[in-house]
């Protein structure tokens, strides 16, 4: 069925198909055989739902690209009907099964089916991808709405369910899930695979049911935590984040207890497009994390934030992410702060933060609609071509706001705590939250307090925010007096600088140096090889230091950069540093040819989500195979 104009796929959620309000999934249980000569996973998918009325009859799910072979009353085996929709680019389809006459509120079935070859939750890696080279290795990525072509569900946030899992793998190869394992056997040696079960009793939404199945290996860091990665990066990962188990307790102390047994993390190939997956039991992060001196660690404090805000306390649709991402944002930096710098880091991670989000309504456009807050995804909207940090620093700096005007953090913090508590285990909305934080603040509320809280602007006015909370500059402020020196600064001479004057930065602090750099005037070729030859900064491992040295070098026109550029773009498939650069190519006619050259030639070694959006940055096909 072709489709014109602006809709939404169902009534709860503009991006689903499915009917949780007629018919809800409270567990799957999945029965599946990994596949890696045909890049699939084969086998069955029992779901138990409820129905919301008696008379309900039919049981929507989203599908993506699945072929479906059979669907069964689970409890009687008889077969049911079934019809598949027309598929819509980006969505997938709808699965319609028909559910027998019963008075019975208990719905249970079982569909046998098998993924596609180019599942966009799964990424298929060959041996020479991965770091080893002797294995292959998958990994999926559900989030935002991948999870309907990983398995049929209701592939929206407001539903959660619990899950169970058997999963055959070939035998050398290990199986790792958003869940807890619990055993693994042996089994069909004809076929010479392993049976590993898992079990996840935390009610959770599709987008974080997990798979990995690789050559990993673990290291204990901590009481309740193991960190998983190949072989060769196992000393490096658990030296990079030891202080684990300090975050988790932090985090308890903000938010309350926390309730998924285990946290492990995993370390996965550098194709992996986020900085961190919040994975319920298992967070996926970026090998671009080991810098060798713990200065990125804190993506490990974000996603462990996640384990309350978020994967406890979920937005209901992708229209309100700012619930999981905002809150998240928030509470990372109040662990930060009490594990190593105090306020003055909070306060100058989220100047930082104020500079993402300009950056980000400078990309999107300071009018566009996908710079709300509580932007409306209608049309339907691609959550994938919404993502930006919109809705972690936007929905981080209202928190932020709110919080200095309640009276600071011994105020606000436990609100955090009871929210969490509220509203542990569900999926809301803005508006149920707006209605929680004014209920537990009423006295306030009573004074006036938020009076002059400009609530629409903040949820659904475009662009920077209606205010700038007042920031402590302290650790701003030499970085901004160096800044301004090379900015100012004469091509002829460079003497005054010094490789002193970076020496006592931390390297948060040469991060936000190098960001101001970004937000004045390009500098010049002639500065970007002196700064260099000061400084070493192209000699530097961390990451983010070298995403904006190289941003700078590509802005300044300085040549050499564009070989730089790509080579650390081909050394990992983390969105948030390969899209920029792709970007700034682009926009340079003498690297614009290069930059195109390198992404088609690596390509189909990039994850399904990065490689589509750099597409677009690139204006090319963004058709990269046949998903629907």
């Amino acid at each position: 069925m072709s489709v014109s104009g602006t809709f939404r796929l169902s009534e709860g959620d503009p991006t689903s198909f499915s009917n949780p309000e007629i018919v809800k999934i409270s567990h799957i249980h999945l029965r599946l055989q990994v596949d890696f000569k045909k890049k699939v996973l084969r086998g069955f998918v029992d779901i138990s739902a409820k129905k919301q009325q008696e008379s309900s009859d039919i049981l929507i799910l989203d599908i993506r690209e699945l072929e479906i072979c059979k669907v069964l009353a689970a409890t009687t085996g008889s077969i049911l009907k079934y019809q598949q929709g027309e598929p819509l680019k980006g969505f997938g389809s709808k699965l319609v099964i028909y559910l027998p006459n019963s008075t019975d509120m208990s719905v249970d079935v079982c569909i046998e089916y098998e993924t596609s070859s180019n599942a966009s939750a799964l990424q298929w890696l060959s041996p020479e991808q991965t770091t080893g080279k002797k294995h292959p290795y998958l990994f999926s990525q559900c989030q935002a709405i991948h999870a309907r072509s990983m398995m049929p569900c209701q592939d929206t946030p407001a539903v959660k369910f619990t899950y169970t899992a058997q999963i055959a793998a070939p035998p050398e190869l290990t199986v790792l899930m958003s869940a807890v394992r619990q055993t693994e056997t042996e089994w069909d040696d004809t076929r010479n695979l392993r049976l590993t079960t898992f079990k996840q009793k935390v009610p959770i939404p599709s987008y974080l049911l997990a798979l990995v199945v690789g050559d990993v290996v673990s290291r204990r860091i901590g009481p309740r935590s193991h960190v998983w990665s190949e072989h060769e990066l196992i000393n490096a990962a658990a030296s990079e984040f030891s202080q684990t188990e300090n975050m988790l307790s932090t985090a308890e102390d903000l938010l309350g207890p926390y309730q998924w047994d285990i946290y492990d993390l995993l370390v996965l190939p550098p194709s992996f497009p986020y900085g961190g997956m919040e994975n319920p039991c298992l967070t996926f992060v970026t090998p671009t994390l080991l810098a060798g001196d713990k200065s990125l660690a804190d993506v490990v404090s974000h996603e462990i934030s996640h384990s309350w805000t978020g994967n406890l306390v979920t937005n209901t649709n992708p229209e309100h992410f700012w619930l999981n991402e905002g809150h998240t944002v928030f509470v990372e930096r109040k662990i930060s702060a009490r594990l190593n710098g105090g306020e003055a880091l909070r306060h100058f991670k989220f100047i930082g933060g104020w500079k993402d989000l300009q950056n980000a309504v400078n990309v999107l456009g300071k009018t566009s609609p996908l710079t709300h807050l509580t932007p409306d995804l209608s049309g339907p909207i691609d959550p994938d071509d919404a993502f930006s940090a919109i809705p972690y620093e936007k929905g981080a700096c209202l928190l932020f706001y709110l919080e200095q005007k309640v009276g600071g953090p011994a105020e606000f913090e436990p609100f955090l705590k009871a929210y969490i508590h509220k509203f542990s285990r569900q999926s809301i909305t803005t508006e149920q939250w707006k209605y929680f934080f004014l209920t537990y603040f009423s006295e306030k509320e009573r004074l006036g307090v938020f009076d002059d809280v400009e609530w629409n602007k903040w949820f659904t006015s475009p662009g920077m925010p209606p205010i700038k909370p007042n920031y402590d500059t302290s650790m701003v402020d030499v970085c901004s007096t160096l800044a301004q020196r090379w900015s100012e600064a004469s091509d002829e001479d460079f003497t005054s600088f010094q490789e002193q004057d970076i020496i006592n930065l931390s390297s948060i602090q040469v991060i936000e140096l190098l960001a101001q750099l970004l937000e004045g005037s390009p500098l010049s070729p002639a500065k970007i090889i002196n700064m260099d030859l000061i400084y070493g900064l192209s000699r530097r491992q961390n990451s983010e230091i070298r995403f904006r040295w190289s941003r700078l070098g590509l802005l300044a026109r300085h040549k050499p950069s564009i070989d730089s550029a790509i080579e650390f773009i081909n050394l990992q498939g983390r969105m948030k540093f390969v899209r920029p650069l792709y970007r700034d190519m682009y926009n340079w006619d003498e690297a614009q040819l290069k930059a195109i050259s390198n992404f088609e030639s690596h390509k189909h070694e990039m994850h399904h989500i990065a490689a589509s959006m750099v597409a677009k940055d690139l204006k090319l096909d963004v058709s990269l195979n046949t998903r629907q």
